[in-house]
């Protein structure tokens, strides 16, 4: 009895496998070849972008961050951020609560690295 089903289960394997043989593939060859064809929802939270030319030092990013993202140091002549995204969960309000546009989330969904260090705009 146990034959029978193995037998019927692969019958019906090969069925399916030459049903679907000439028909149009569902996926895409993403990270290879077709790149460009991924879509992207509009709103989606991807990788943070920080203008160090508009932060005027405020820290109020600093304070709304659930994730402990961003340190503020002193470097000199203002106070400024520093972001480990590694921590990041991408909740947007830093850039919400921003007054100057200096902190914006981009669409670029590939943010992975191999070291935590590429990981830290400054």
């Amino acid at each position: 009895m146990k034959k029978v089903n193995e037998v019927n289960s692969y019958m019906a394997m090969t069925f399916e496998a030459l049903r679907h043989i000439l028909k149009k593939r569902a996926t895409i060859l993403y990270p290879f070849k077709e790149r460009e064809k991924v879509h992207v929802p509009k709103g989606f939270r991807g990788e943070l972008v920080f203008y160090l030319d508009k932060c005027i030092g405020c820290a109020s990013c600093f304070k709304v961050c659930p994730s402990e993202t961003i340190e503020i140091i002193y470097d000199g002549q203002k106070r400024r951020p520093i972001f480990y995204l590694d921590r990041c969960t991408r909740c947007q309000q830093c850039e919400e609560i921003c007054p100057t546009h200096a902190i914006e989330l981009t669409d670029n969904f590939e943010t992975v690295g191999f070291d935590r260090k590429e990981k830290i705009v400054k």
